[in-house]
């Protein structure tokens, strides 16, 4: 017998009006699980969040935690932690004293309050900052203490909503694993909203991609990348090279067609997405899965090419990116690592962009 889901959300909506924020989203999240809502603004992971945390009420549908329908269970009844990104402390409470609220609210013992907001100090590795004010923590440390105060009541359900995104970079990705490790060492169930693509691969164990008040997409950070469904979650995802066309159908597979280039498509994703014969399609190539030869090259039977011009090439440290552009004008970009360079290259030059067969991905084409 499985374990029940921590979260079911079942044909959840939320209209503002005319306007549908969530439209008909259904998920289900399992216990010990770091699952990210990530897409653009506007795009219903806020709004989603908001309803599970009990601070907007859904238009329709159900929200279960742990089994119990919390649809209309008010906020502080849900026994849900929730992290904001912008702290959201009291400036007239110490460190300690925020921490120690939602025990205080749950009229716990002060002796049980003073060992249970030890306890979370230690874990953010603030223990020496229990007595400073918000205004005498950086940052970070005032997004430590947040985090401390959400976690120190043990709730069924840590929900984020952006949290890092007022930091800079660096600091920004400290605290990413610092998230990481202490979700693990209490083994708590997250809901985080980021519109962070980087975040989102480096911090889940799925990520959910919502767009126009939908979920795209669910599944693992890889199969995001590699395999996505969609054209919206390819371009949405990472850097993406598109050629657009028509599907052509065939024994093997089939083509993507387009002013005169003919690129074959595998069985496998022909199949799997099922497009019709003459139906408008595009394929999906990551820039660090094209290759640059001579224009003259003889290409083996497992690879497609196309002919570009190269109009900027970018030292990145690691790797370098090279922008090009295709015969239809349409830009295009490869990523190459140091390591792994082959001859120079420079604005003007004309090569051939060459990728195997398989590591392209076939997606319907809305714009087509």
């Amino acid at each position: 017998m499985t374990d029940r889901p921590a979260l079911v959300l079942r044909s959840l909506v939320k209209r503002f009006g005319d306007a549908i924020a969530v439209d008909g989203v259904d998920l289900e999240v399992r216990k010990g699980e770091f699952l990210t809502l990530l897409g653009p603004s506007g795009s219903g992971k806020t709004t989603t969040l908001r309803m599970i945390a009990g601070f907007t009420v859904q238009t329709s549908g159900t929200i279960e935690v742990d089994g119990r329908d919390m649809s209309r269970v008010p906020p502080y009844e849900r026994e849900v932690g929730m992290v904001f990104q912008n702290y959201a402390l009291f400036p007239h409470m110490t460190a300690a004293q925020n921490v120690a609220f939602p025990l205080q609210m749950r009229r716990l013992g002060r002796s049980e309050i003073r060992r249970k907001v030890a306890d979370a100090l230690a874990l953010v590795k603030l223990e020496a900052f229990g007595d400073r004010y918000p205004r005498q923590l950086s940052g970070g440390q005032q997004q430590r203490i947040a985090l401390a105060r959400a976690v120190v009541f043990e709730p069924r359900l840590l929900l984020m909503d952006e949290p890092l995104g007022a930091l800079d970079k660096k600091l920004r990705e400290g605290l990413q694993l610092e998230i990481l490790r202490i979700s693990r060492q209490l083994g708590a169930t997250v809901i985080y909203v980021t519109h962070d693509q980087e975040e989102a691969l480096v911090m889940s164990d799925r990520i959910a991609i919502f767009n126009h008040g939908t979920i795209e997409q669910l599944g693992v950070g890889e199969d995001l990348y590699d395999r996505p469904v969609s054209l919206f979650v390819a371009d949405f995802i990472g850097e993406s090279n598109i050629l657009s066309g028509r599907f052509e159908r065939g024994v093997d597979g089939g083509w993507l067609v387009r002013a005169g280039w003919r690129w074959r498509v595998s069985a496998r994703q022909a199949e799997r997405d099922a497009l019709a014969h003459d139906s408008a399609a595009a394929l999906v190539i990551r820039p660090e899965r094209l290759r640059i030869a001579e224009v003259e090259t003889a290409l083996h039977a497992d690879f497609n090419s196309v002919e570009a011009a190269v109009t900027e090439v970018l030292y990145l440290g690691s790797s370098r990116k090279v922008e090009l552009v295709l015969p239809d004008d349409r830009p295009a970009v490869v990523r190459q690592s140091i390591g792994e360079l082959d001859g120079d290259l420079h604005a003007g030059q004309r090569v051939r962009l060459a990728w195997r067969v398989d590591e392209a991905v076939l997606v319907a084409d809305p714009n087509g």
